[in-house]
C-alpha cells in the first residue's frame, strides 16, 4: 500500500539524491580530467614512437639518397626512378613540386619531418645536393600493427584504478561533508516532533472547554472573542495534524470503511462555519445522497480538510465557496484570489507557496496529493488569478 513517506525519509532521500547528483557531476569532471592526461599521455608516447622510427627511415632515405645520386650521374644511360619494396617515395623541387612519386597519398606535408597519416609514417628530409632537381625526399612506410594498443591497455587499466579511486575517495569526502547538515536536519526533526506533541494537548483542552460554553449565556462581544479562540484553535489543529501525518503518515495503517460523503462534507463544512464566518464567506452547496466511497476516514477527512482550509485561506472577504457532491465526483470551488494556470502543475509539491500574504508551510495538497495517490483518485485543480480555484477529485 502506497503511503506519504515521513519526514526522515524524505530527508534521506533528499541527500541521497544530492550525493549522486555530486558524485555524477564529479564523476565527470574526474573523467575529462583523466581524458586530458590521457590524450597527453598518448601524444608524449606518440612522439617516443615517431622519434624511434625516425632512426630507422633515416637509414632507408640515405640509401634512397645514394641511390638518386647514383641515378643523376649515370641519368644519360638509365632513367628508371629506383624503387623498394620496404617504402614509397617522392621527391620534390624547391618550390615543393613534386618531381616524381610512388606515395599512395599525393597530399605529403613537407614541413614535418616524420608523421602519421592513414595508417602511413611518412618521412621528410631536405637533400644537401639537388640530385635531379629534388630539394626534398619523402619516404612512405606501413604504420606498424598494433603498435600503440600496449598505450591503450595501459591507459584504461590505470586510468579506470585512478577514476575509481578517485570516485571512492569523493564519496566518503562527500559524506563527511554532509554529516553536519544531515546531525542538523535530525536535530530539527526531533524538535519539530516534540513540538507538534506538545501542541496537541493545549489545543485539544482550548477546543474541548470551548464546545463546553453555551453562547446563549454570552453577550455578543464576549461571544466573538471566543468565537476568534475558536478559529485560532482549529486553526492550530488544523496544522497540528498536518505536521503529524507528515511525520507519522509510515506508522498509520489504514482501515477502510464505507464513508456516506454526504454526511462527511456536511460535517466538515460545519467545522469550518466560523471560519467562513470571520471571512462573510458564502457557502453553497449541491450534495448527491447515497454517494459513498470506501477508504480510511481519517485519510479522506484529512484531504477534504486541507483543500476546503485553502478555499477558505485563500478567498476575499465577501467571497463564495460552492461545495458539489455527485456520483464520483466531489468538486469544491472558491471565488478568491486563485493563481496562474502555468504554477497548477506544481501546486502539488512540498513546501511550494504561491501566495505568502497568509499562513501555512504548502504542505497541505501534497497530503492531498498522497492520499490521492494511495486510493486511486484522481485530483484536478483548474485556477485563474483574481478568478478562483476549482478542486476536483474524481474515482
Amino acid at each position: 500500500m502506497l503511503v506519504l513517506k515521513n519526514w526522515d525519509t524524505n530527508l534521506r532521500s533528499r541527500e541521497k539524491k544530492t550525493l549522486w547528483s555530486f558524485l555524477f557531476l564529479y564523476a565527470f569532471l574526474v573523467l575529462i580530467s583523466l581524458f586530458f592526461v590521457a590524450f597527453l599521455y598518448y601524444d608524449l608516447q606518440r612522439e617516443l614512437f615517431l622519434q624511434h622510427q625516425k632512426e630507422a627511415l633515416s637509414n632507408l632515405t640515405n640509401e634512397q639518397i645514394n641511390r638518386l645520386k647514383t641515378l643523376h650521374v649515370n641519368f644519360d644511360k638509365e632513367r628508371l626512378y629506383p624503387r623498394d619494396e620496404r617504402f614509397n617515395s617522392a621527391i620534390y623541387d624547391s618550390g615543393l613540386h613534386e618531381i616524381f612519386s610512388t606515395l599512395r597519398s599525393q597530399n605529403v606535408n613537407l614541413y614535418d619531418d616524420i608523421y602519421i597519416k592513414e595508417h602511413k609514417i611518412y618521412f621528410i628530409k631536405e637533400l644537401e645536393s639537388y640530385y635531379l632537381g629534388a630539394r626534398y625526399i619523402a619516404l612512405e612506410v606501413p604504420e606498424p600493427a598494433h603498435w600503440d594498443k600496449k598505450i591503450y591497455r595501459t591507459l584504461f587499466l590505470y586510468g579506470g584504478i585512478i577514476f575509481a579511486l578517485t570516485v571512492l575517495i569523493g564519496y566518503f569526502l562527500l559524506k563527511l561533508l554532509l554529516r553536519p547538515m544531515r546531525d542538523a536536519i535530525s536535530l530539527l526533526d526531533r524538535f519539530i516532533k516534540d513540538t507538534t506533541h506538545e501542541l496537541n494537548t493545549p489545543v485539544n483542552t482550548i477546543l474541548s472547554n470551548i464546545e463546553m460554553i453555551d453562547p446563549k449565556q454570552l453577550d455578543p462581544s464576549l461571544l466573538k472573542k471566543i468565537n476568534r479562540i475558536t478559529i485560532a484553535s482549529k486553526t492550530i489543529s488544523n496544522l497540528y495534524d498536518d505536521l503529524t501525518y507528515l511525520i507519522l503518515s509510515h506508522r498509520l495503517s489504514s482501515h477502510d470503511e464505507t464513508v456516506d460523503l454526504k454526511l462527511l462534507l456536511e460535517e466538515r463544512l460545519e467545522y469550518f462555519s466560523l471560519l467562513c464566518e470571520s471571512k462573510k464567506i458564502r457557502v453553497g452547496t449541491c450534495l448527491e445522497a447515497n454517494v459513498v466511497m470506501s477508504i480510511d476516514r481519517k485519510k479522506i477527512t484529512k484531504l477534504l480538510d486541507n483543500i476546503l482550509s485553502n478555499a477558505v485561506k485563500y478567498n476575499n472577504i465577501g467571497g463564495t465557496i460552492d461545495v458539489e457532491l455527485h456520483d464520483k465526483l466531489i468538486r469544491i470551488s472558491d471565488s478568491g484570489r486563485g493563481m496562474d494556470a502555468s504554477k497548477t502543475k506544481h501546486a502539488f509539491e512540498r513546501y511550494v507557496r504561491f501566495d505568502r500574504s497568509v499562513g501555512g508551510f504548502g504542505i497541505g495538497l501534497s497530503i492531498v496529493a498522497a492520499i490521492a495517490k494511495e486510493y486511486g483518485l484522481n485530483v484536478d485543480i483548474e485556477s485563474k488569478r483574481n478568478e478562483g480555484t476549482k478542486v476536483s477529485i474524481s474515482w
